[in-house]
């Protein structure tokens, strides 16, 4: 494995993106909804950092299985059980490849009638995506390389590195 973006970059990026949502939300108390179970240490850095009052949910949606590439069909494997309505909703993702899985998730939050709903992902690999999302707050943008680390698997492995690496396995 090549190490793609170092765990020192990663932590200077988060804690810049945690600044920009801080001051877009200074008034406010949004809602972070992560998505399981990729983005679980992205969003625990991500909320330290934020360092304002906010409230924290979680969400599961499957459409990879144990594969490297998506299966096309997107399933609820957990929902969240806080009230959105007139919230702000921050969906914090640990990639945004195809767009298909973040589409979904916008839709479904949507019939919630929240006031926003943004997102905030960690890796966009843009040159992948069949569905134009908009992503407000990005970490990096990547290559369509696989990668892992940094709570992204392959397998369910790998999630525990500290730093995202190209995944040549």
């Amino acid at each position: 494995m090549k190490v793609l973006i170092s765990e020192k970059r990663i932590a200077e990026r988060i804690k810049s993106l945690a600044q920009e949502v801080r001051a877009d939300y200074k008034d406010e108390v949004p809602i972070f909804i992560g998505i399981l179970k990729g983005s679980f240490i992205f969003m625990a850095d991500l909320v330290r950092e934020y360092r304002a009052e906010c409230e924290l949910d979680f969400m599961a949606v499957a459409s990879y299985g144990a594969g490297k590439s998506g299966t096309g069909v997107i399933r609820m494997v957990k929902d969240i059980g806080a009230n959105i309505r007139k919230r702000h909703v921050l969906v914090v993702e640990d990639i945004i490849d195809t767009g298909l899985t973040s589409n979904y998730i916008r839709q479904y939050l949507a019939l919630r009638q929240p006031k926003s709903i943004e997102f905030v992902a960690l890796l966009d690999k843009h040159k992948a995506r069949k569905i134009d999302i908009n992503i407000k707050y990005t970490g990096f943008k990547i290559p369509t390389n696989f990668v892992v680390g940094y709570g992204l698997d392959y397998g369910e492995r790998y999630r525990q590195l500290p730093y995202v690496a190209i995944c040549d396995d």
